[in-house]
């Protein structure tokens, strides 16, 4: 029953009254009213329809018109006279005007719903996919940061494994010699190593094995070499919260020296070491 009364309202019957159907269309519309009696009723109820608008809307026709309307029948001037007052023998043309479109507003009305609905439904779905589209990113960036600490972890594990292997080269090693440093006033709890060859003379320090407090943003470190009781500037390095390509990094080199020191200075360095920051120091 469903499919028959959304065969009815489909528009189907009323182009079938006003014959804008194909043959093979008219047939099937015969068919399925012989068939049903609903479809039939439909048929009957749109001709009645479309007869009382025709009828409400009835246009005279001109004086011109029924003159040469008589004329096609052979009738002569005097005739039409008598023609025109016996109705009984003859009746006034009317000439029918019937709007095809509103037989068809049926039809639209039906697609205009349809269009609605879709509308609708399009909308509901878009609005559902740009749901889980937001979800999908959320998920996305929330992964991407999952990853970036996962990176971070593996990168200081590589970082400080690194360091210790060098380490551990180093210390069976009689080139290198390491020199233990010791938090100073300034900063009790520091620690540092360098690790200064006797060979090339050449000086590195362990970021893996440094335990500084972090500088703020206009001081750097700076390591000195106590040579014959003066320092000995052997360059700047960066804070100890960030890490270099290498865990030890190599600095200026120095042919002698009694001990080493680090002080926190001004960026860039300074030309002698600011006593009160000492913060670590040893002998070598």
């Amino acid at each position: 029953m469903e499919n028959l009364k959304a065969y009815i309202e489909s528009g189907v019957l009323e182009l079938y009254v006003l014959g804008d159907l194909s043959p093979e269309e008219m047939l099937q519309v015969e068919e399925m009213a012989s068939r049903y009696h609903e479809v039939k009723d439909e048929i009957a109820a749109i001709e009645l329809t479309i007869e009382q608008y025709a009828m409400q809307n009835v246009v005279e026709p001109s004086a011109d018109v029924e003159s040469r309307l008589f004329e096609k029948l052979g009738l002569k001037d005097e005739d039409t006279v008598n023609v025109s007052t016996q109705s009984t023998i003859l009746e006034e043309p009317k000439i029918l005007q019937i709007d095809r479109s509103d037989s068809k507003v049926r039809t639209l009305r039906y697609a205009l719903v349809a269009c609605i609905a879709l509308l609708a439904i399009s909308t509901a779905a878009l609005f559902i996919t740009y749901n889980k589209l937001g979800d999908a990113h959320e998920q996305i960036a929330s992964l991407n940061l999952d990853k970036q600490k996962f990176a971070g972890v593996v990168s200081k594990l590589e970082f400080e494994n690194k360091g210790l292997d060098n380490m551990a080269a180093m210390a069976d090693s009689k080139e290198w010699a390491t020199i233990q440093m010791a938090g100073q006033a300034y900063s009790p709890k520091s620690k540092m190593k360098v690790y200064w060859n006797r060979n090339d003379k050449t000086v590195l320090i362990n970021y893996v094995a440094m335990d500084l407090p972090k500088a703020d943003e206009t001081h750097e470190y700076q390591l000195w070499a106590l040579v014959n009781g003066k320092p000995v500037s052997l360059g700047v390095f960066g804070k100890t919260d960030s890490t270099s390509n290498e865990a030890l990094v190599k600095m200026q080199t120095i042919k002698e020296a009694q001990a080493f020191a680090v002080t926190l200075e001004p960026m860039g360095g300074s030309v002698n070491p600011t006593m009160e920051k000492l913060t670590v120091m040893g002998g070598v």
